[in-house]
């Protein structure tokens, strides 16, 4: 896999009324291949969202440089697919309505107007199409929002903890789902997250960031042969080792519960 996505560089400081500034990130280099799945890991405001926002284009770096297959990333595209942790469809759409509405607003609706259909299978709401988010579940909604996102088949997928507000077992289905759609479509994906666990089920690399100014301290290749099962001895050893180069950077207060 060659390099896709180059950040180069990147520092982002939000500066208040007050003449206050923070640094969210300080000289942030990573590269990441085409067809790659990557997660960032770390405490609370070391700068994952912010940098996931960056390779969006919702937000601009003070300084730096972020490309995607070469291009620099100066603005939202509808190539880079973003979902949020809560699903934000809109509540007077049925389900097939929020699908198409990136389709409608690209204007290839009629050209494309097929794929929902085959997309709305993928995800197992056959049948729900003509449902309204208050009809459905929070994670069906959260299936929608994420095919919303890939029907209109981008380059990248950024994923801000999308999983986080759902129970366990709900969770682990959505990260099945996540799973199966990037093997049948290919598409890389940077996913931000807490939970460890899911970061070695889901990623090819784990980023690990330190609290603000938000730095990479390391990144972790996933190199566990065959399926990803939490409870092998190499998923275990990799969940100590991530653990531990968390809490050289945090203290254990500071780490969220279900990740201790």
């Amino acid at each position: 896999m060659s390099e896709f996505i180059e950040i180069k560089d990147v520092n982002r400081i939000y500066r208040d009324a007050f003449g206050g500034s923070t640094y969210a990130l300080k000289d942030i280099n990573l590269s990441i291949a085409r067809g790659e799945f990557i997660t960032f890991v770390g405490p609370s405001g070391c700068g994952k969202t912010t940098l996931l926002r960056l390779l969006a284009g919702l937000d601009k770096p003070q300084s730096g440089i972020l490309k995607i297959n070469g291009v620099q990333i100066t603005e939202p595209s509808f190539k880079r697919g973003y979902i949020f942790q809560q699903p934000t469809l809109f509540p007077w759409d049925t389900v097939y309505e929020n699908v198409a509405i990136g389709l409608k607003a690209r204007k290839v609706y009629q050209e494309k107007k097929h794929s929902i259909k085959n997309y709305i299978d993928m995800i197992g709401l056959d049948g729900f199409e003509n449902s309204y988010p208050h009809e459905i579940s929070g994670g069906m909604a959260q299936r929608v929002a994420i095919i919303r996102a890939l029907i209109n088949e981008p380059e990248v997928l950024l994923l801000d903890e999308p999983l986080g507000a759902l129970d366990a077992f709900k969770r682990i289905e959505l990260q099945n789902l996540l799973l199966k759609i990037w093997r049948q479509t290919g598409t890389t994906m940077a996913m931000v997250t807490h939970d460890v666990d899911e970061a070695i089920y889901l990623s090819n690399r784990i980023v690990i960031m330190t609290p603000r100014p938000g730095q990479i301290v390391d990144v972790v290749k996933v190199e566990i042969l065959g399926q990803r099962n939490r409870n092998n001895d190499d998923f275990i050893a990799l969940r100590k080792k991530i653990l531990k180069k968390l809490h050289l950077v945090i203290s254990d207060e500071e780490l969220p519960e279900y990740v201790i």
